[in-house]
Formats: C-alpha cells, structure tokens, sequence
C-alpha cells in the first residue's frame, strides 16, 4: 500500500473546510455588500429625520 506524504494529508485534511469558507464567502459577500448599502441608507434616513424634528 502506498503512503501518502504529510504534506498531502495535510492539504486532505484542510483543503475541504478551506475550500467551504472560500466558497461561503463568495456567496455572502454580495448579500454582506446589499446590507451594508441598507444600513448606510437607514443611517441617512435616521440623521435626517432627526434634524427636522
């Protein structure tokens, strides 16, 4: 039976939950974007409500 080198255990053992965050990420980040362009506009909307009042 052959053996594996560490490093490639390694890279098995790894590589798959690195490989799910990065692709996570990925998927997120454009739903993370959307909410941060919502909470800046709430922040707007908030400052201007407080000023006419």
């Amino acid at each position: 039976m052959m053996q594996l080198p560490e490093w490639a255990l390694f890279v098995g053992n790894v590589g798959f939950p690195v490989f799910v965050a990065a692709y996570l990420l990925t998927r997120f980040e454009k739903r993370i974007d959307r909410l941060a362009e919502e909470v800046e506009h709430l922040e707007r909307r908030i400052r201007r409500w407080e000023d006419s009042g």
